[in-house]
């Protein structure tokens, strides 16, 4: 059961309500105990049963039972006066727009007042409304009891049964449009990667420029050391340059230098280029490698088959090839992705918390 929190009780100025709200649920609960019990009570062999087994409470109920219109009718008055009380004091303190709008948002508490078996469970939703409102308040907290925690854990487990099977239907008519050779390839390709190519390219960029940066700079003076190293090594096994050595007094010095001088250029040309790639220099470059993967959909077209670069003459059938390499690669990224996602559905994380 759920516990009473005192202090929100005492800060939320409306004690007097919270109290009629407690006594209606307790009435609500013993009135609806009565409502199922009696319903039970009429069938014929029940009352058979305790006429045989406990007469004593048979000769008590029995009048209860042929009459018990009447004592739902003590119930029932209680209800439309604590009915009435409120909707005066919603009229007084203004709390809807119109003084007839109470009725009708609080349908449920009108005819749950009629006595009538068809109408009298709806006092089940006065009672969900009292326990909705108390916990709002933070007066009770019906999410630790141990009745809403079952009914929360099976329901999620519903939902999540019941969405995952729509999902999978879902990503599976995907993957059959996709491989019956739906336009969802092109739509993607044109409507969704070419537009958004700027965008890419900035990505990348920034990307390029922080693994340069992350990775090489802190790492510069030990791979200048390993680039000298494997650039004299290749020095000293090349013949030709090892032919300097036979070079009268000079040779040894010349061969020194010339190391020194390839070791120092390369270093200093990979150091640019890093350093140019650790920069916002680096746009440029990435956006001519991002047009040459995408090309703009007027330079796909321009290769697309039966055209080339002159007007008026016709492509050979090899000119088409890597535009369908293409359309199959990305096909197969497509159908790859959704099968991750169709994974990913089917992991029941319901089954992890049970």
């Amino acid at each position: 059961m759920f516990t009473i929190n005192r202090e929100n009780l005492k800060r939320s100025h409306q004690l007097t309500w919270f109290v009629i709200d407690f006594v209606m649920l307790g009435l609500l609960i013993i009135n609806l105990v009565l409502i199922i019990f009696d319903s039970i009570y009429s069938f014929a062999g029940i009352q058979d049963y305790f006429q045989r087994s406990m007469p004593g409470f048979y000769e008590v109920y029995q009048p209860v039972h042929r009459n018990f219109i009447l004592y739902d009718l003590v119930f029932v008055s209680i209800f439309l006066t604590e009915f009435m009380v409120r909707w005066a004091y919603a009229v007084k303190a203004g709390v809807y727009a119109r003084w007839y709008f109470y009725p009708f948002i609080h349908w449920y508490d009108l005819l749950g007042c009629i006595p009538t078996s068809g109408m009298r469970f709806l006092r089940v939703l006065r009672v969900i409304s009292i326990i909705y409102r108390l916990h709002r308040y933070g007066i009770i907290d019906i999410t630790q009891t141990r009745l809403f925690q079952f009914v929360a854990f099976y329901y999620d487990a519903f939902m999540e049964e019941l969405t995952d099977q729509i999902v999978l239907k879902v990503l599976n008519g995907l993957q059959y449009e996709i491989k019956r050779g739906s336009p969802v390839v092109h739509q993607v390709q044109h409507g969704i990667i070419y537009p958004r190519r700027d965008l890419l390219t900035g990505w990348l960029s920034d990307r390029v420029a922080d693994l340069a940066s992350e990775g090489y700079v802190p790492n510069r003076d030990a791979l200048r050391d390993y680039l000298e190293n494997r650039i004299n090594e290749a020095i000293r096994q090349n013949p030709e340059i090892s032919r300097l050595k036979l070079l009268p007094i000079f040779g040894n010095q010349v061969r020194g230098t010339l190391e020194e001088a390839v070791g120092d250029i390369t270093s200093n040309v990979i150091d640019q280029v890093m350093n140019d790639l650790a920069s916002s220099r680096n746009h440029d470059f990435i956006a001519d490698v991002v047009e040459v993967l995408m090309p703009a959909p007027q330079a796909a077209a321009a290769g697309s088959p039966g055209v080339t670069g002159r007007p008026g003459v016709e492509s050979t059938g090899p000119a088409q090839v890597p535009h369908r390499q293409d359309n199959e690669i990305l096909l197969k990224l497509m159908l790859e992705i959704i099968d991750v996602v169709k994974e990913q559905v089917r992991h029941k994380r319901w089954r992890e918390r049970l």
